[in-house]
């Protein structure tokens, strides 16, 4: 999915989605007014907020729109939507090796998976949209290991906290699902319980 340009897109959504837009580069690149909050905003309608953080949801994890529609219908039949869909979101295969911090982005994670650099339990994968579950392993093909897209692996691995689900070993450069990924609002730049909501009407 082509995303276009994240400075601009981060500005317009009003939070820092983007790897390269949670530096002080990118701090450094708003205006006074925009780094202080006293930008004026027209206020949106409920239905604009709620736009907004869907928005703020899909572009997080680089997904398109059918993407992400195919993951919140699957949500939508659940008990907590909110949480399932969080669970989806976070269970892809390209999500994890960014929060084991095999990838240093999420395209980056993408590119890995998508190019059969990584590893789901021993075996080759070619698919970043896998979703994993309690008990699989995700490490890195041994024809692979020395690319430079893995140069910085275990220090990023050994610097970065995964969440608690994760279990990270950075000296063999591996990470095993050890549980579930659980949503609690007001936790990310997103709230999911809006994006649910938007997709009800």
């Amino acid at each position: 999915m082509k995303i276009g340009p994240k400075y601009k897109i981060a500005r317009r959504l009003g939070a820092p989605i983007f790897e390269k837009t949670q530096t002080v580069k990118y701090t450094l690149s708003l205006s006074r007014k925009e780094r202080s909050g006293k930008v004026p905003m027209r206020p949106k309608s409920e239905f604009g907020q709620a736009l907004l953080e869907k928005q703020k949801a899909r572009f997080t994890y680089g997904l398109s729109e059918r993407q992400f529609r195919g993951y919140v219908d699957k949500a939508l039949h659940a008990v907590n939507p909110a949480q399932k869909l969080f669970f989806l979101l976070e269970s892809r295969l390209d999500n994890v090796l960014f929060r084991a911090g095999l990838a240093k982005t999420r395209a980056s994670a993408r590119q890995i998976s998508s190019h059969g650099h990584a590893l789901v339990n021993g075996r080759r994968v070619t698919v970043p949209s896998i979703l994993l579950s309690v008990g699989d392993k995700v490490g890195l093909r041994v024809a692979s290991a020395n690319s430079i897209l893995f140069a910085e692996a275990t220090e990023r691995m050994k610097a970065q906290v995964a969440p608690a689900w994760l279990l990270v070993d950075p000296e063999v450069r591996e990470a095993s699902v050890v549980g579930e990924p659980v949503y609690e609002r007001g936790s990310q730049v997103f709230d999911l319980a809006v994006v649910i909501e938007f997709y009800n009407r």
